[in-house]
């Protein structure tokens, strides 16, 4: 049995984590609706990846970790594990808002594109060009971190990488047929789901 204080600590990272996740969806469901737009284009194949990412986040919610950590347990551990998760996941929430907020009008659950559709390229855009998914990677393993096995992440993170190259590629392709050349120099630039880093 694990000591009291590493009880608490994992607890009150489950939580905090938690609360990230209200914060992320409310992001979504306090948004402000734009007016109904006609649709352009539609691709139905990105549906497959939302599946698979849904498959990851389910993967992670559904085996509790009690001790199958590669790591031998310590407060150290717990503590530094606690705070890695909490950060990642306020910051993956922080991301997604800004990525949200600079879609404006144009978010939207499904590839598609409407009516009047700009590239957006500023604001998170300017650092990946899908960074509401990075931010729902993001979100995934700060949960797996303090909620389930270290073997159960690594098959969320995998699924959840599969649906979302799915997912992108679908999606790019209908802005590529949109914007032509603007989107090619756009995604030369720009990488896809992982920031460069100098």
């Amino acid at each position: 049995m694990a000591p009291l204080h590493t009880d608490v600590i994992g607890l009150t990272a489950l939580i905090l984590v938690f609360l990230s996740w209200v914060i992320f969806g409310l992001i979504f469901l306090l948004r402000k609706k734009p007016p109904k737009a006609a649709e352009a284009k539609r691709a139905s194949v990105a549906k497959w990846g939302i599946a698979l990412q849904a498959c990851g986040f389910a993967l992670v919610g559904s085996i509790h970790r009690a001790s199958s950590w590669p790591l031998p347990a310590s407060t150290v551990g717990e503590v530094a594990l606690a705070v890695v998760a909490v950060v990642l996941a306020f910051a993956s929430s922080w991301w997604s808002l800004r990525a949200v907020q600079t879609l404006g009008k144009q978010w939207t659950y499904e590839a598609r594109v409407i009516e009047g559709n700009e590239l957006i390229t500023q604001g998170p855009y300017a650092v990946v060009r899908n960074p509401i998914y990075l931010g729902m990677f993001g979100l995934m393993v700060a949960t797996g971190l303090v909620f389930t096995t270290w073997w159960v992440l690594l098959i969320a993170v995998t699924a959840f990488l599969i649906g979302n190259q799915v997912r992108i590629r679908a999606e790019e392709n209908l802005l590529r047929e949109t914007f032509g050349s603007r989107f090619d120099d756009y995604a030369r630039r720009v990488p896809a789901f992982f920031p460069r880093f100098l």
